[in-house]
């Protein structure tokens, strides 16, 4: 598979750290962030490239020649008229013959490919896109999708979006079909996100790929040097799902949420006093953070999934208004006793999902690579201690409606 890397950038809101090369070529460490897509890429097996350069490009080709000092093999290609992040590839499109990936290449990332290839192949979509939370989804664009992971809906900064929303923003990988760039957008400069991505959305074409691996682009100071300690800490090739993962699972009420009872009204959806900061605390360190959460009012007919799902958009929007994010959220709809008045029957069952049951830490193992020995599990009640145990989970359990950031703080500083 060909790697397609976007590298013609001014990268205007970083000149203050470079205004004499391009972007790509800013060294994190010892290198440029170019070269450690390129090594990152390398390492599993995808050595063929073709790198679109314009505003200095002659530094790049002067740097990575035809590849061969990195043993990969590089063309390029020069927009000297600019055609937007994307006209090149409607110039490449001859070279182009068979899905490709698409990189920009201003991003540090080091993700496990065969994992997004896999997800690709079975959805047999047109594009896939690499998606994520941020730290900053408030002025990120916006990536809705329904159950099958299709996209809907693709909300850009300048779109209205609802008032509460899924934290999923495009990370800048894609896996794309040469039949994309069959019919050219009339205009001279192409956006991707705009008009390549975005009017595939609702059409069963395009799917995101959500994932906790290490993606950040490099487009200010700030993140700049954000992603050079990540990068100098290890944290970004830690993070890599080749390698087994640790978490902290999290119940959802009366742990990160007010606790009400059956919370069946989004408006009773209240963070308690330090939920974001201890999530954010989570966000820096190298666990993941991952919401376990018996919902029962599903089973019940009391809440509607599409409901339970606003209520976590809820959740989602506030604690990313305040820089904090979840990794995934599961939810046991289940409940074991039945013959009550509108009931949902076919989900009065026992299952292995709901707590103390641990379904839900073992499916979250699985999707992410989850050492649960490694592990902990957070909570307010005894089937929340259960559950973890159950997994091989160390377990902490705080009072109803207690300190999380307490809890958190504790498992950070290894004072269990």
């Amino acid at each position: 598979m060909k790697t397609v890397i976007m590298a013609g950038g001014k990268g205007t809101r970083i000149s203050s750290i470079a205004s004499d090369i391009p972007k790509p070529m800013i060294k994190i460490g010892d290198k440029p962030v170019l070269e450690l897509e390129i090594e990152s890429l390398k390492k599993q097996g995808l050595i063929d490239f073709i790198i679109t350069i314009s505003h200095l490009g002659h530094v790049i080709s002067d740097y990575f020649g035809d590849g061969s000092k990195f043993g990969v093999n590089i063309e390029y290609y020069n927009e000297e008229i600019p055609l937007g992040n994307a006209g090149a590839l409607f110039e490449l499109k001859d070279k182009l013959k068979e899905d490709f990936l698409l990189v920009n290449g201003d991003v540090l990332f080091d993700i496990d490919v065969n994992r997004f290839l896999d997800f690709h192949r079975e959805k047999n979509g047109l594009v896939s896109i690499f998606t994520h939370p941020n730290t900053h989804p408030y002025d990120s664009g916006l990536v809705i999708t329904d159950k099958n992971d299709c996209v809907i809906k693709w909300l850009t900064k300048e779109d209205n979006r609802p008032e509460y929303y899924k934290n999923r923003v495009n990370a800048g990988i894609h896996i794309v079909s040469p039949k994309v760039l069959e019919e050219r957008p009339d205009k001279e400069k192409i956006d991707l996100d705009r008009d390549i991505l975005k009017p595939l959305c609702g059409k069963d074409e395009m799917y995101a790929y959500d994932s906790p691996e290490y993606v950040k682009d490099m487009g200010t100071p700030e993140r700049y040097a954000e992603v050079s300690r990540d990068y100098l800490s290890g944290k970004v090739s830690r993070r890599n799902l080749c390698n087994k993962q640790k978490a902290i699972f999290l119940d959802r009420d009366g742990t990160i949420n007010k606790y009400v009872g059956f919370l069946r009204n989004i408006n009773d959806f209240e963070l308690l006093e330090n939920t974001a900061e201890a999530i954010h605390r989570i966000n820096d360190s190298d666990y993941l953070a991952i919401v376990v959460s018996n919902q029962p009012v599903i089973a019940r007919g009391e809440v509607t999934f599409e409901e339970l799902d606003e209520i976590h958009n809820k959740m989602e929007t506030l604690l990313g208004k305040k820089g904090a994010y979840l990794n995934r959220i599961y939810f046991c709809p289940h409940h074991p006793d039945s013959g009550f008045e509108g009931e949902v029957k076919e989900l009065k069952i026992e299952c292995n999902c709901r707590k103390p049951k641990p379904g839900m830490l073992y499916q979250a193992a699985k999707d992410f690579n989850i050492d649960l020995t490694e592990s902990f599990m957070i909570g307010d009640s005894n089937n929340d201690v259960e559950a973890g145990k159950a997994a091989g989970c160390s377990t902490i359990k705080i009072d109803t409606d207690g300190d999380l950031l307490e809890a958190v703080n504790k498992v950070l500083e290894y004072k269990i």
